[in-house]
C-alpha cells in the first residue's frame, strides 16, 4: 500500500483549522500565563534566590515553563482530536478510509505537535520580554522540543482513545502529569533537595525530560544529558508500541 500523503494532509489540515479558529485565544493564554509566572516566581522568589547553578533564576525557569505548557498542550490537543471522532461516531468513517494506522497517527499527532511547539515558542518569545534567554545548543534544543512534543502527543492520543468521556480526558493531565512536572524540577534544581527526597525525585520520569531540555539552554543539568535523551526516546518508543497495539486489537476503536 502506497503512503497516502493526501489523507495525512487532510487530517492535519482539519485539525489545524480547528486551532486557527481559536488562534488568538490559544496564543493569548500562554502569554498571560507566562507573564503571571514571571511576576510571581520571578519577582517573589527570584528576589530571594537570584541564581541557580550560576544561571539567573528568571532565566532558569524558562525551560520549565515551556515544558509545563508543552506537556498539557500536547496531551490536550492530541486526546481531544482523536476523542471527537469517537464521540460523534465518525471514527468508523476514518477507520474505513484508505488510511493506514501510521497515516492516521501522523495526521493527528503531527497537528497536535505543531500546536504545542507553537505555544512553546510563544512562551519563549514572551519570556524574552522579562529576562535574557540564551540557547547554548540550538540544534539539540530543537531535537528535544520535537521529540518531547511528539512523545506527549502520542501519549495524549492514547488517552483520547482510552477515555470514555470528556471528563476522563482531564484526569491524567491534571492529577498525574502536572504534579509530576512541578515536582520534576520545573522551577528549581533537584540538587537543592535534601536526601532522601532527591533520590526519590529521580524516579520521576519528567525530571529527565526537563533536565535534558534545560541543558540545551544553559549547558548544565541535574542528570546526564544522554540519560535524559535516552529516557525521552524510551518513552516515545513505549507510546508507539501502545498505539500499535491499540490499532492491532481495535481497543475502544470499534466498540
Amino acid at each position: 500500500m502506497n503512503f497516502n500523503a493526501q489523507g495525512v494532509w487532510a487530517i492535519y489540515r482539519f485539525e489545524m483549522h480547528r486551532f486557527m479558529r481559536t488562534l488568538w485565544t490559544g496564543l493569548a493564554v500562554p502569554v498571560i500565563t507566562t507573564s503571571l509566572y514571571f511576576i510571581v516566581f520571578g519577582a517573589a522568589i527570584g528576589s530571594r534566590m537570584t541564581e541557580i547553578g550560576g544561571v539567573p533564576y528568571g532565566s532558569f525557569i524558562v525551560p520549565g515553563l515551556m515544558m509545563l505548557s508543552m506537556f498539557t498542550e500536547s496531551i490536550f490537543n492530541a486526546s481531544f482530536g482523536i476523542h471527537m471522532p469517537r464521540f460523534t461516531g465518525t471514527i468508523y468513517e476514518l477507520l474505513s478510509a484508505p488510511l493506514s494506522p501510521l497515516e492516521i497517527v501522523l495526521g493527528y499527532v503531527g497537528a497536535a505537535a505543531t500546536k504545542s511547539i507553537t505555544v512553546a515558542l510563544v512562551i519563549l518569545a514572551t519570556a524574552n520580554l522579562f529576562v535574557d534567554v540564551t540557547i547554548a545548543h540550538p540544534l539539540p534544543m530543537i531535537l528535544f522540543l520535537v521529540l518531547i512534543a511528539a512523545t506527549f502527543c502520542l501519549f495524549g492520543f492514547i488517552i483520547g482513545i482510552w477515555a470514555k468521556g470528556f471528563e476522563q480526558l482531564q484526569v491524567i493531565p491534571l492529577l498525574i502529569v502536572t504534579p509530576l512536572t512541578f515536582l520534576g524540577g520545573a522551577f528549581y534544581s533537584i540538587d537543592m533537595l535534601p536526601e532522601p527526597w532527591r533520590t526519590a525525585t529521580l524516579f520521576n520520569p519528567v525530571v529527565y525530560l526537563i533536565s535534558g531540555f534545560r541543558w540545551t539552554f544553559f549547558g548544565t543539568s541535574d542528570v546526564g544529558v544522554w540519560i535524559s535523551l535516552t529516557a525521552t526516546f524510551g518513552f516515545f518508543l513505549l507510546c508507539l508500541v501502545i498505539v500499535g497495539w491499540i490499532f492491532r486489537t481495535g481497543y475502544r476503536l470499534k466498540s
